[in-house]
């Protein structure tokens, strides 16, 4: 007989974020509108009241997906503050190289764009609905990282910084125009001159 223990950590990770990484990799393969909750209770081996129970409806398992990977993006600039607590142009230039690193391998980002250009529009909502509060969380973490470092600059001043500098890397994340590094190290080139005055 399988427990709901069992049920739940069968490969080591909890029942919600297998059924999100399902819906993840069945998006990536056929597009968003393939995914049903019948494939995923499928495909993760569970029943479909399960699925429902852990995710709700899809437009809720859509916004579990997209918190997931700004998750993974948002650790990947943590880590690269953590390398550099001492020298903030190289903890931008790290954190925008990891993101965009990240992104170029990142199978539910390229099913989103693809959507953008009209291969899925369904998927334009995982886009479009959260923007607001995913730079709000990206804008947070970068914040609080910056609260350490003697900035010349007012609140409002800094606030203007991190919204900049978010923002371009995110364009560079839906539309790259060089190589992460490359790109990255540009990012910091004008957060360094910023910094400078």
């Amino acid at each position: 007989m399988v427990t709901a223990a069992d049920e739940e950590y069968a490969d080591g990770r909890p029942l919600q974020l297998r059924i999100v990484a399902a819906a993840t990799d069945l998006t990536a393969e056929s597009g968003w509108s393939s995914v049903t909750m019948a494939r995923l209770a499928e495909v993760v081996g569970v029943s479909r009241q399960t699925v429902y129970n852990e995710v709700g409806s899809k437009p809720a398992l859509a916004e579990a997906m997209v918190l997931h990977e700004l998750a993974r993006f948002l650790e990947a600039v943590e880590r690269s503050f953590d390398a550099h607590p001492d020298d903030l142009v190289a903890a931008i230039e790290a954190a925008a190289t990891a993101v965009l690193t990240y992104a170029q391998g990142n199978r539910l980002l390229h099913a989103v764009v693809s959507a953008t250009h009209g291969a899925d529009t369904e998927l334009l909502p995982l886009l479009t609905t959260h923007s607001d509060s995913l730079l709000a969380a990206a804008k947070a973490v970068i914040g609080a990282r910056l609260e350490p470092f003697d900035l010349p600059f007012t609140d409002h001043q800094v606030d203007a910084v991190i919204d900049m500098v978010v923002r371009v890397v995110l364009s560079h994340v839906m539309e790259p125009s060089a190589a992460p590094a490359e790109t990255a190290a540009d990012i910091a080139w004008v957060a360094s001159r910023v910094l400078a005055r």
